[in-house]
């Protein structure tokens, strides 16, 4: 390979899951970069479309991979931040929890079988490459961009977790699956969404070696692939203002040198605000590598960023050794991955591991598991009269899916309740109105969605949401409030009744908060984050039995 094309081996583009056509001007760019500049890689994105995120159909997306992998004189290595399995970026995977769910779960076992399926999912759409497990402590409650997606702020049991997914990811005959941990040196203590800006840690050596190296270290011992850079400040790791991204003490003097890291360094997504309102595409590129980075995970311009780092080898900049060792270990990946022998998916075998009645069971039991009661005044759970609440369902947008599943499970075991299914787009007039609605009902449950998305710069309640919640709390009936997604609701609605807690957006945490509501499974997780000034980690009322349980023992 020429200079040009072994640094090309170091970037990786994004594909968003569709199939084009042969004569469309999008097939003929991918066709380009891949056979005529010759991209190291492919990294799956969700589309987003009116402020809509689209998952990619699994077998378009598959497709489009074999048809890539055919125009590519070097096999494409292709990523996917799998944090909860195929569904974080292909529609119809089993919708396993958040990261946090299993944190409160407190089961490695659990953690591990969402690695093994992990892996199998991403194998048979042709991924070789797991963008997960987080290695973040969640230790800031104002977090925008890790929250849940953190197994939690204990780093003893984030390492653990660590572990167990990498266990599972790397078991059995899917072992050539490749992990990372991310995001290096720790995203988990920051206030700023790096999509955004040019988030910070502030913690001194001493904090930072107690809480946020431990499970990068624990990771690494466990056969960690990879690990990918944060786009943060560490001053006390690099005393200039720069993404650790950036940063020679960083990714070489820690992690390479004292730490002991042998595998790939890939930067995170280096069209992020993060880096990009620091340096222009080219320069980050060759910064990264000089600090001792070897993927470049979406460069804004691939070609530019290519062009800089040639240049910059040409000066003298950059050595040519350098970038031999980076290619060296991409080339690595790509035969432990197996793409020397097999380098296409195989398209009738998707159905088989996605559609698996197994795994869509196991996601049910884990989010089930997860289920975290942090406050019960007076008994308000299980409902003692789910008849007579009134349910309200705070969705973050109308055309999702979200609160459909709750609203489902309701109306199934209760037909009449008073039920609304709400979106922050509605005018405040109807959303007085489904207050004043809810006021009427002897309680008021609400599922309240806040999840974590790039670009939103917050994990607080949409629009006029929080008026809404305080209105029905004004009204001196017991509200329940249940969270799913962000577990620090409670600090904004400190007077709610009870707080029910699943860590996650996904359905099988809304049927699992209604089997709760309505006396079926008694909730079981214990809180891995502080709720400040409200709950502790490790809380999580424990109540002694269901309804189902009372009705079938009389005498108990």
């Amino acid at each position: 390979m020429s200079l040009r094309e072994r640094v090309a081996q170091l970037v990786m583009i994004p594909f968003y899951g569709e199939d084009p056509g042969s004569r469309t001007a999008a097939w003929k760019e991918f066709q380009r970069l891949a056979r005529e500049v010759r991209v190291g890689g492919l990294v799956l994105l969700n589309r987003v479309q009116y402020g809509t995120v689209r998952n990619a159909e699994p077998h378009a997306a598959a497709a489009f991979v074999n048809r890539m992998q055919r125009q590519a004189p070097v096999p494409l290595i292709v990523a996917g931040d799998f944090e909860r399995g195929a569904s974080m970026r292909v529609a119809g995977a089993p919708r396993y929890p958040f990261a946090m769910a299993y944190g409160a779960m407190g089961d490695l076992a659990a953690t591990r079988a969402l690695g093994a399926a992990t892996a199998r999912e991403a194998r048979a759409l042709g991924v070789h490459w797991i963008f997960a497990p987080v290695a973040d402590v969640n230790n800031n409650p104002d977090n925008p961009i890790i929250n849940t997606r953190s197994f939690g702020e204990n780093p003893e049991a984030v390492a653990a977790h660590v572990r167990a997914f990498i266990e599972g990811a790397k078991s059995g005959p899917h072992a050539r699956v490749l992990v990372t941990l991310k995001h290096f040196p720790g995203h988990g203590d920051t206030a700023t969404d790096s999509h955004l800006g040019l988030a910070g840690v502030t913690a001194d050596r001493n904090r930072l070696d107690r809480v946020e190296l431990g499970p990068f270290r624990a990771g690494i011992a466990a056969g960690a692939d990879a690990v990918m850079t944060a786009h943060i400040t560490v001053p006390a790791l690099e005393p200039r203002p720069i993404p650790a991204t950036v940063s020679r003490a960083v990714l070489t003097g820690l992690l390479r040198e004292e730490l002991g890291f042998r595998g790939i360094i890939a930067t995170d997504a280096m069209d992020m605000q993060g880096l990009t309102a620091q340096f222009p595409g080219g320069e980050a590129a060759v910064r990264a590598l000089e600090a001792g980075a070897d993927l470049l995970l979406i460069p804004p311009r691939p070609e530019e960023a290519i062009g800089a780092v040639v240049a910059a080898v040409k000066s003298g900049r950059l050595s040519a050794r350098r970038i031999e060792e980076s290619v060296a270990r991409i080339l690595a990946a790509k035969v432990r991955a197996g793409l020397h022998r097999r380098k296409l998916a195989d398209l009738e075998a998707i159905a088989d591991v996605l559609d698996s009645p197994e795994d869509l069971e196991r996601a049910q039991a884990h989010a089930e598991a997860a289920l975290t009661l942090v406050k019960n005044a007076a008994s308000a759970l299980p409902l003692q009269n789910p008849g007579a609440a009134c349910y309200v369902v705070l969705a973050e947008n109308r055309s999702g899916i979200q609160g459909r599943r709750f609203a489902d499970e309701v109306r199934r075991r209760q037909p009449k309740a008073s039920l609304s299914l709400l979106d922050p787009a509605l005018p405040d007039t109807e959303l007085e109105a489904a207050a004043n609605r809810a006021s009427q009902c002897d309680s008021a449950v609400i599922a309240a969605f806040v999840s974590v998305a790039a670009y939103r710069g917050d994990v607080a309640l949409a629009g006029g949401y929080p008026k809404l919640v305080e209105t029905l709390l004004a009204g001196g009936k017991p509200v329940v409030l249940v969270s799913l997604g962000n577990p620090y609701l409670l600090r904004r609605f400190p007077g709610v009744a009870a707080y029910l807690a699943a860590f996650s957006t996904m359905p099988a945490s809304e049927a699992a908060a209604v089997k709760a509501l309505f006396s079926e499974i008694p909730p079981r997780g214990r809180l891995p984050v502080t709720i400040p000034g409200l709950a502790k980690i490790g809380d999580g009322i424990q109540l002694s039995r269901t309804r189902r349980q009372t009705e079938r023992s009389p005498g108990f």
